[in-house]
C-alpha cells in the first residue's frame, strides 16, 4: 500500500468514528462534514452552475462544470456524474475538486446530480433520479452547450453502480447511444463473497461489513438482487451497452467486483478499458489532499473518456 494511504488509514482509525451500523444515519452524515478538506483544493474553472431540475419524485440539485479553453460556439461532450457513498452518504461538495479537475483535464462538461439517498429513499428512487438526469440533459442539450451524441455516464463506488445501471437502461430504451460508462471501483456483488471482499474485509477503509450494510439500506427486497437496474451484474446480457472504462484499487474489498464486471462486459462483446491502481484503497479518486494518485486517476480517466469520443 502507498505510504500516504497507510498514514491516512491510521489517522482515520484514531478518530474512533462509529461504523455505519453503529450510529444513526444523521450522525454518519454529520461526521463527513469535514471530508471536502481531504478532497483537495478545487481548481479554477470557467464556471460552476448550481441549479435544480425536476425529478420523478423531487426536484434534484445539480452542478454543471464547464471547462476553460472551450472554442467559442462549440458544443462540448458531457459526462453525467453520480457520486459514491453507499447510496446513503456524501454530498456534491466532497466532489468539487475531482469534478472541476475532470472537466478541465478532459475538456468536457460535467453534470453532477445530488440524487436522493437511502435509507429514506431506497431503490429505485436513486436510480430513477440518475436516469431522469440523463433524460433532462438530452432534452436541454442545446441550452447546456453540449453535444447529445457525445455524452456518457460515470461514477465512483455506489455512483459507479448507478452509472452502470443507467447505461443498461439507456440501451434498453434506446434513448441515446452513450459513448462511454466510466466506473470507478463499482459495487456489483451484494453477497460480498469474492476473494477481495474476504482478503480486504477490514483495515483498508471501506469494510466488507459496511458494504453489506450499504446494500441493505439501498435494496428494497430480495428480488432487487436480480434486477439489473439495481445490481447491474445480474443482467443476463450486456450486449449493446456503452463501452466501459473500469478503474479498481488494489486494496479494496470491491476489487473483484470491478474485475468481474469488466469480464462480464467483454463476454457480451462490449469494449472495456480496465486498470487496477496499485497500492490504492477505496475512495482514492477523491482524496487529492492525501495522495497524488487522485489527480493521476482523474487525468487518466479523462484521457480514456476522450479516447472513446468521436
Amino acid at each position: 500500500m502507498k505510504p500516504e494511504m497507510s498514514q491516512y488509514l491510521q489517522n482515520l482509525a484514531a478518530k474512533g468514528l462509529p461504523a455505519p451500523w453503529e450510529a444513526p444515519v444523521a450522525t454518519l452524515r454529520a461526521n463527513l462534514e469535514g471530508r471536502p478538506l481531504l478532497s483537495g483544493t478545487p481548481e479554477p474553472i470557467h464556471s460552476v452552475q448550481h441549479r435544480f431540475i425536476p425529478g420523478p419524485t423531487s426536484d434534484l440539485p445539480i452542478r454543471i462544470y464547464r471547462p476553460f479553453e472551450n472554442p467559442k460556439g462549440k458544443n462540448l461532450p458531457a459526462l453525467l456524474y453520480f457520486h459514491g457513498g453507499g447510496w446513503v452518504l456524501n454530498t456534491l461538495d466532497i466532489y468539487e475538486q475531482a469534478l472541476r479537475s475532470m472537466a478541465n483535464k478532459g475538456q468536457f462538461v460535467v453534470i453532477a446530480v445530488g440524487y436522493q439517498k437511502a435509507p429514506e429513499h431506497k431503490f429505485p428512487i436513486p436510480f430513477d433520479d440518475c436516469y431522469a438526469t440523463l433524460e433532462w440533459a438530452l432534452q436541454n442539450a442545446s441550452l447546456l452547450g453540449i453535444d447529445p451524441e457525445q455524452i456518457g455516464v460515470g461514477g465512483d463506488s455506489a455512483g459507479a453502480t448507478l452509472a452502470a445501471a443507467v447505461a443498461i437502461k439507456a440501451r434498453d430504451t434506446r434513448i441515446v447511444n452513450l459513448k462511454f460508462q466510466a466506473l470507478i471501483y463499482p459495487c456489483m456483488d451484494p453477497s460480498l463473497r469474492s476473494d477481495s471482499a474476504r482478503e480486504f474485509a477490514m483495515g483498508y477503509g471501506l469494510t466488507a461489513k459496511a458494504m453489506e450494510w450499504f446494500w441493505k439500506q439501498y435494496l428494497n427486497a430480495s428480488a432487487d438482487i436480480k434486477n439489473p437496474y439495481a445490481v447491474p451484474a445480474s443482467a443476463k446480457d450486456l450486449t449493446g451497452v456503452a463501452p466501459a472504462i473500469i478503474f479498481t484499487a488494489e486494496f479494496d474489498p470491491l476489487l473483484d467486483d470491478g474485475y468481474a464486471y469488466a469480464d462480464q462486459l467483454k463476454r457480451s462483446g462490449v469494449r472495456v478499458i480496465y486498470r487496477e491502481w496499485e497500492g490504492q484503497i477505496h475512495g482514492c479518486f477523491i482524496l487529492a489532499e492525501v495522495t497524488p494518485d487522485s489527480e493521476l486517476i482523474q487525468s487518466d480517466l479523462a484521457k480514456e473518456i476522450n479516447s472513446l469520443l468521436d
